[in-house]
């Protein structure tokens, strides 16, 4: 890949990962649909897989939906991060990595609705994200994986 295809990936990655960032701020911290309302409950959890285990153990109370949107939501909330961010450029790229930052970003994302009191603080959010984050690296990985191989392979004939 030559040097001005790679800057516009940069750029367009660096541009959706923006809009991505504006989305997800809104969500956690301003759309009323997702329980951040003013009336909202202060609290927190620092046990791990507390309220993984209660949405799961009690999914047929709760409702199987409600526990898939609460596991499954938190997971995909991240995925984008782990695949996007990785399009800045190589020293943004490996699990690790991906992995540290999204923990990290996913940690401070948690202590600032603690702050703020919007929403509802949880440690098993950050490990829920941070697993998103982990997939989204994979899925980036696997595709950067096969444009190589294709790559390759144009160039070869």
């Amino acid at each position: 890949m030559d040097e001005r295809s790679r800057r516009r990936i940069q750029r367009t990655g660096a541009v959706l990962f923006v809009l991505y960032l504006i989305v997800l701020v809104y969500l956690l911290f301003f759309a009323e649909d997702f329980g951040r309302g003013t009336d909202a409950q202060y609290s927190y959890n620092l046990v791990p897989f507390r309220e993984i285990s209660r949405f799961w153990r009690y999914a047929g109370v709760v409702g199987w939906k409600a526990s898939l949107i609460n596991i499954g939501g938190n997971i995909a909330a991240f995925v984008p991060f782990g695949a996007l961010l990785p399009l800045f450029g190589r020293k943004w790229r490996g699990l690790l990595r991906i992995t540290g930052l999204t923990a990290l970003f996913s940690a401070a994302v948690e202590i600032a609705q603690l702050l703020t009191r919007t929403g509802i603080c949880d440690v098993d959010d950050v490990i829920l994200n941070t697993l998103g984050g982990a997939l989204g690296y994979a899925i980036f990985a696997a595709c950067n994986s096969l444009r190589l191989k294709h790559s390759r392979r144009r160039s070869a004939m």
